[in-house]
């Protein structure tokens, strides 16, 4: 064989060598980014998710933010499952608070979940109920005391009282933010104290926990314990139980790790 030929041979077998090397590269660089979705929790609604939605869709991801029917924890994660059986690709969950509870269950099963996020979210084992994980440690102000109930023809509905609602739910926000917030505050069914959860899918899915050690909802130490429980990325920020809220840009660096 002459010199040239073998050159040309080499210079071929190199050429289709980095072709097949470059492929995956090629198809990752194409990758599409998941869809971010937000689940909001009790007291609340997907309103609070506005300025991380907002630099999530600056930053390319496709965001959806559907309302957390908050009726019970059963009821609510078959309700997100059933948005979720709606979207196609890889799929990257967000929750705060109770909606911690709803994602940890909604998500179980569904092969398109790639990450989870919890944002001063609830996460719970099988069997868990918000108040044992609420209470597990001192320090939430939100005590069944802190709590006007008023019935409605299949039960009652829970809401924080006005004159604790911005020290303990949003201590860091404005005034007028959280007094709007408290006015449009949305119920939790009293029942769903009680309601245990299911198969958590932190079991199977990676997780990454945004802690909030100004909380006075769910105390710091009740994060920490439910986040390494989890074998959660943890990230820690001085914030009130929204840290979403009072901490956006924290939130949303957390997020775009766990989409990567």
């Amino acid at each position: 064989m002459t010199t040239t030929r073998r050159a040309l041979l080499a210079g071929t077998a190199a050429a289709a060598t980095g072709a097949v090397l470059a492929e995956p590269a090629a198809l990752a660089h194409h990758r599409p980014d998941p869809t971010v979705v937000l689940v909001h929790g009790a007291f609340a609604d997907a309103s609070g998710w506005n300025e991380v939605a907002a630099e999530l869709t600056r930053a390319g991801y496709p965001v959806i933010a559907p309302p957390n029917p908050l009726r019970g924890v059963a009821a609510d994660a078959a309700y997100l499952a059933s948005i979720l059986a709606t979207l196609s690709g890889p799929l990257v969950l967000v929750a705060h608070s109770y909606g911690g509870m709803v994602m940890s269950n909604a998500a179980t099963g569904n092969a398109n979940v790639k990450a989870l996020v919890y944002v001063a979210a609830f996460a719970p084992d099988e069997g868990d109920t918000v108040p044992g994980l609420q209470y597990r440690f001192p320090g939430s102000r939100v005590t069944p005391e802190a709590l006007d109930f008023r019935p409605h023809p299949t039960g009652a509905d829970a809401y924080i009282k006005k004159e604790l609602f911005r020290d303990a739910f949003a201590g860091d926000l404005p005034r007028t933010t959280a007094a709007l917030m408290w006015a449009g505050q949305r119920p939790l069914n009293a029942s769903t104290f009680e309601e245990p959860s299911g198969v958590p899918a932190w079991r199977t899915i990676p997780s990454w926990y945004l802690a909030a050690r100004n909380d006075q909802v769910i105390p710091v130490a009740a994060q920490r314990f439910m986040a390494l429980r989890a074998g959660s990325r943890i990230t820690e920020v001085a914030a009130s139980h929204v840290a979403m809220m009072s901490q956006p840009a924290a939130t949303v660096d957390l997020i775009k790790r766990a989409a990567r």
